[in-house]
Order: structure tokens, then sequence, then C-alpha cells
């Protein structure tokens, strides 16, 4: 049994004080109570709150962050010469890897707040798209990423078969990803036994990548060909993808979804940010999660979700990161904000009468989280998994808030240096601002990084 005091901590019923949680040996929160004095061998934080889920992440392409800002001789550099890059880097990764990337990813994931992470996982394959002996080696290799710095892990093996919606071959850049669909049902089965050895707060979902990369009547099925578990896609991030799907398929992206899928609560739709007033409205509505990953939408020219308009119509979203391209909680929050700012010329965008900017995408963040990954967390409440962070009132950036207030100083004025304590499904896996095996995982992350050098 574990307990931690709180001199404050956000419940779902709002903000109480000197609150006890208590954390059963599984894991999950056994009791809250607030207005209790300190007691023995509890461990003490001045604010907790529960800690979101990360809720889109390819892990591998950390080991590119920074490396792509430079222009080549195409004076029109876009995602799409992005991407090209990231192929050619892909090409070098082993198991081993892909594994110690992962690890790193995941350590500062926690260390910026995180509680658990769902990797949407598409690089399967040997160089040149021969399988493993094990078809599900890569999978296998986050779940012990996931194992040794102690997140929770909601693992998504992405089906990936066609290089366009036209269903042409894949490109070499492509070959590791790709497989039939009778393939990718091997698979999965494959990597689902891996996740049964997991701890037991890890669970499977099922991701088909695109519109581009997925046949029609495939896709169609996926809601029966699953029957459990979440479902994520990439949907609407660039024009041209919205232009291919509507030259092949006869409509955009969104509206196509809409018409030919089951969008209900099990789905994640990633970016959306290539949508109609009329799109973002009727999506909203489906009940699907809008999984939004701010810094990287910014780095690769995506556009700008119409965050305001979908939490109107009362939209549910969560936060990723994505490319990896830099991990922190608060700047996605910020970034997301401000963007709604820069496009409408206003500010508090989203904010809302009774509640802070701050609080209301926090509280979003966590319900859209849980949802989207299949995992009871998100509140501060028995039965849910402790999954928590502290953050240090005691700094200069929050001296004085309370509330509301210190949740918009830490997202708007201070940055993740403030998170303290981290704990996923009661592992406390960040104290004092550090993970307690970063040693390990930065010299083993270096160890990679050295091996690939030639091809970063």
């Amino acid at each position: 049994m574990q307990r931690i005091w709180a001199e404050t901590a956000l419940l779902p019923s709002g903000w109480a004080k000197k609150v006890i949680v208590e954390i059963d040996g599984q894991g999950r929160i056994k009791e809250v109570q607030s207005g209790a004095p300190v007691p023995d061998q509890a461990t003490q934080v001045s604010m907790l709150l529960p800690a979101p889920v990360n809720v889109h992440s390819h892990a591998f392409q950390r080991a590119m962050a920074g490396l792509t800002e430079g222009r080549g001789p195409d004076t029109s550099d876009s995602f799409w010469t992005w991407r090209q890059l990231m192929f050619r880097f892909l090409d070098r990764l082993t198991p081993d890897h892909i594994e110690a990337i992962t690890a790193f990813v995941q350590m500062e994931m926690l260390e910026a707040g995180y509680g658990a992470s769902v990797e949407f996982h598409y690089l399967h394959h040997q160089p040149g798209g021969v399988a493993y002996d094990n078809i599900a080696e890569t999978s296998a290799c986050i779940v012990a990423a996931s194992d040794q710095t102690g997140m929770g892990l909601c693992l998504l093996p992405v089906h990936y078969q066609f290089g366009g919606c036209d269903q042409r071959a894949l490109t070499a850049g492509q070959v590791r990803f790709g497989n039939t669909f009778e393939q990718f049902q091997v698979l999965h089965g494959a990597a689902e036994v891996s996740i049964k050895q997991a701890s037991a707060d890890s669970n499977i979902g099922v991701a088909p990548h695109s519109l581009r990369a997925v046949g029609i009547e495939d896709l169609r099925g996926y809601s029966t060909a699953f029957p459990a578990g979440p479902i994520h896609m990439h949907l609407a991030e660039q024009r041209a993808e919205v232009a291919e799907v509507e030259e092949h398929w006869g409509a955009r992206p969104v509206t196509w979804a809409l018409d030919n899928l089951q969008l209900d609560q099990r789905w994640c739709l990633i970016h959306c940010t290539q949508m109609t007033p009329n799109e973002t409205i009727a999506l909203a509505r489906s009940g699907a999660v809008a999984g939004l990953c701010p810094i990287t939408e910014s780095s690769l020219g995506d556009g700008i979700f119409d965050a305001v308009r979908w939490v109107d119509h009362g939209g549910a979203f969560a936060i990723g990161s994505d490319s990896n391209i830099r991990i922190s909680l608060s700047e996605e929050l910020r970034t997301l904000d401000y963007s709604q700012r820069l496009r409408d010329g206003t500010r508090a965008a989203l904010a809302s009468p009774d509640k802070s900017t701050g609080r209301r995408m926090y509280d979003g963040m966590l319900q859209g989280g849980a949802q989207a990954s299949g995992r009871e967390t998100g509140r501060i409440e028995a039965g849910c998994w402790a999954d928590f962070l502290a953050l240090d009132t005691g700094s200069e950036h929050m001296w004085g808030r309370q509330g509301d207030t210190a949740l918009d100083a830490w997202i708007f004025a201070g940055d993740d240096g403030l998170v303290k304590d981290v704990w996923s499904a009661g592992r406390h896996m960040v104290q004092h601002g550090q993970h307690v095996q970063r040693a390990d995982i930065v010299a083993a992350y270096k160890r990679a990084i050295d091996a690939l050098r030639d091809a970063l």
C-alpha cells in the first residue's frame, strides 16, 4: 500500500485540500480522502493532478529531432519532403535501436507529466520488407521499453498496405510498414501475446494508418474484425491528402469517414487539421476523439485544428507528441490555445465562463485521453489507475497561485520543469524531476545514436 498526501489535489468534484490517496498493490486507487492530516509513511506533494495520456506517438522519430530544419535544393520544403528524409533514416533501425529510442522517449514523456502513452507503431519488418521470425518483433521492443520505463502503454499495431488511395505499391522507404489485411491480423495477434505478458495496465488496440494506406473494404470492416479496443487513424492532416482522397474516393476525408465508417467512442482521429466547419461539427458529434499534436502540426505545417468550434459542439480531444520533435506537455497545450488566438485574433480562446483556459484544456485532455486509450485513468477516484503528476507550487513561477490559476501559470508562464513527481499505475517513476532509471536509459539512447550517426 502506498499513500500520497497532497496540500491540494484536483478531484472529479474540483479542487480539494489536504488529500490522502491510497494506492493498492495492483496500482489502482483504493481510497481518496480530503481534509485529512498527514499520515505516517506518506509521500508529500504540494499539488497533485491526474496524469494525462500521451495519445499519439511514433517513438523512433525522436532520434531525428532537430535534424530536418535545413532546406535542400527544393524551395518548397514541406511535410512530404520531411517524410522522404524519415523513410531514409528508418531503413537503418534495428530492433535494439527501436527499444532504446522508445525507452528514451517514454522517459521524457514521464518527466513531462504524462502517465501513459499510446504508441502508433508501424515500423514492423526488416529493411527490404521481410518479416522477422516473430512478425511482431518490433512491437515486442515497444513493450520491453515500457517495462523498463514503467510507463503505461496502449500499443497500436498499424496496418499499412498501399502507397496511396489508388492502391499503388509501397515505395522502398515504406516496405518495412507493409502488410496485407490477413498478414496484419497475424501480426496483431502476435503483438497481443507480448501485451498479455506486460504489466496489468497495458492494453492493445489497432490502427489503420490512413485513408491513403488501407483499402476501402478493409477500412469498413475494422470495427467487426477488431471488436474490442481503441481504433486510431490519421485523418485530414494535409491539403494534398484531402485532394487525393477526394479524387479517388469521391469525398473529402472527414466526410468519407463519417459516411462509411462506424465512428463512435472507440475511434480516435489524429490531426484533423483540414476540416470544413460542417465536418468539424459532425465529427465532434460522432463521439470520436480528436487526437491533437500541436507541436508536430506546427513543425510540419499541417494547419490549425478548429478547437473552438470542436469543443463548443461537445467534441472530445486528447493530446499526443506524434513525431516527438519536442516532448513537452505544457507546451502542447500552450501551442493548441495560441494557435486559436493567432487564427481568430482573440485571447483565452478555449476558456469558458466557469473554467480558465488551462483548466478547460486539462480537463478535456484527461477525459479524451482516457477514452482514446481505453485506460481507466484521468480521475483521482477509487478504481482508476494511479496515474498522477505533482507540480512544484513553491516555484517562483507558481508562487501564490492556486486552483485553476496555478494550472494556467504552469501552462502559460512555466514549463515542464515544474513537474516533480509522476506515478504510472502506482509506479513512482519520476522523483525530484527525474526518471529513476534516467542514467541507464540515456546511456543506451546515446549508444543507439552513435550507431546511427551516418544515417542521421
